[in-house]
């Protein structure tokens, strides 16, 4: 039931026809699973909680680095060293108190991918690795979860949404993971700062479309090359 808080809290978009107020509750029954706090995951954590999302799960094993601060904007200095999953979770929190936050301060892994997706409505990759990026996938397909996709990599950036509606997956579109030396990867290649919170908005935007009903991408990759504001679509 939306509360007068509620309103208070998410008049802007409960003004929108689309969205009004089932939609807020539909948002706000929600649970929504995010793979990685780092780059991506960070714009996707604020926007989601500021939206909110009812329940929203944090997925991440790592340490904040100094090289991270640059482009994951949740993070400050006094954080370095610290686990990404516990300060993402506190400062998620202090957006919005008024929403679950499920922290899994943990490597997500074969044994225990099952058991941290199934209680979620919608699960988001924000992973920066093809093994755990298939995973995700083959779990969301074995449990019948939408996903959201995204990936990033110097100024280009691409978003898909997997298996929701009876739309495709990931390995319709890459049936295998490459071999590991043949992958580009920020830490050798770079990335703009900017750039994960681009594409992390636009994938958090195509969540909070999802959950409320609207129309998202089906069976379509979004390519964004930032650098010369090409956008592409492509059907598969």
């Amino acid at each position: 039931m939306i509360t007068i808080q509620d309103f208070l809290r998410y008049n802007r978009q409960m003004m929108l026809p689309e969205i009004g107020e089932s939609g807020q509750q539909k948002l706000k029954e929600a649970k929504v699973l995010i793979i990685g706090a780092g780059g991506l995951g960070c714009p996707i954590l604020q926007y989601l909680a500021t939206a909110g999302i009812g329940t929203i799960g944090i997925v991440d094993f790592d340490l904040v680095e100094i090289h991270n601060l640059h482009r994951q904007i949740l993070y400050r200095e006094a954080d370095l060293n610290q686990p990404k999953a516990m300060i993402a979770t506190n400062i998620t929190r202090q957006l919005n108190p008024e929403i679950k936050v499920i922290t899994y301060n943990e490597k997500l892994t074969a044994n225990n991918a099952a058991s941290v997706i199934q209680d979620f409505d919608v699960i988001i990759d924000g992973c920066d690795n093809f093994t755990t990026r298939y995973l995700v996938n083959d779990t969301c397909v074995n449990l019948k979860k939408p996903l959201i996709y995204g990936s990033i990599l110097k100024f280009e950036g691409q978003i898909a949404v997997f298996n929701h509606n009876k739309g495709k997956q990931l390995r319709d579109l890459f049936p295998e993971p490459p071999n590991p030396e043949d992958v580009p990867n920020c830490s050798l290649n770079g990335v703009m700062g900017t750039l994960p919170g681009i594409i992390g908005t636009m994938m958090a935007h195509e969540t909070l479309k999802l959950i409320i009903g609207l129309p998202v991408l089906h069976n379509e990759l979004v390519l964004f090359n930032t650098l010369s504001w090409q956008f592409t679509k492509l059907n598969f």
